[in-house]
């Protein structure tokens, strides 16, 4: 059977269409909508003396977010609950309530410490140095910093710091803020208790010294 020239020419791009494999147009998928209250909460401040940059909602998890709850316990309200298990800590309110915050925890149990203990020192933009255990356990990555940093946006310990005693002795525990806001809900630490920096700075305020601070065991749980 001919085919016109014209016949041709019309068929062709069918023809044609017929090799190309096309991607099916698909829905556009959009990101689920971040509470604008959060995004009031974590916002950048730049009233101190380093800036704060402003917490990527994106790349956590919504669970690990600062929010009143209903939480039981038979702590005091303004005591400090630490659950380094489920990654939280909480500040313990009246009428059944806490203030709960995500957190990272340390990277092995044998470096977390557990029990009472209290809030005997409170710094802002605090300097750090490693524990000469953390120099001898990774020298080539702590040696170089055995002096110590002093406060400033690179430092570990963020803006502000929570220092737990316990019989008078520094157990050389923290609560203190980060500048890997997302490792905030995993098991990254040297043993102490890394917060978002806009949620260390509100515990901060919230407490005075000589606050008591419980720290529950730590077990190790999937983070996913």
């Amino acid at each position: 059977m001919s085919i016109s020239r014209r016949g041709f020419i019309v068929a062709m791009p069918l023809a044609v269409a017929g090799c190309v494999t096309h991607e099916p147009r698909r829905a556009s998928i959009s990101e689920p909508a971040i509470d604008p209250s959060y995004l009031s909460m974590y916002a950048a401040i730049d009233t101190e003396p380093f800036p704060v940059p402003a917490v990527d909602l994106k790349r956590l998890k919504p669970q690990f977010l600062r929010r009143e709850m209903a939480y039981r316990t038979n702590e005091r309200p303004g005591t400090i609950v630490v659950d380094p298990a489920a990654r939280y800590a909480y500040l313990v309110m009246e009428g059944g309530r806490a203030l709960r915050y995500g957190i990272g925890v340390g990277k092995q149990e044998a470096f977390n410490f557990r029990g009472e203990a209290t809030i005997a020192r409170k710094a802002e933009w605090p300097g750090w140095r490693p524990t000469d255990n953390m120099i001898a356990r990774e020298p080539e990555r702590y040696g170089p910093l055995r002096d110590g940093l002093p406060g400033g946006s690179g430092n570990p310990l963020g803006p502000r710091a929570l220092y737990l005693y316990r019989d008078g002795q520094d157990t050389y525990y923290r609560l203190h803020g980060t500048v890997e806001p997302w490792t905030i809900g995993t098991q990254v630490s040297s043993g102490c208790i890394r917060l978002l920096n806009q949620d260390i700075m509100d515990l901060y305020s919230r407490v005075p010294v000589g606050t008591k601070a419980v720290v529950l065991p730590s077990t190790t749980v999937a983070t996913g």
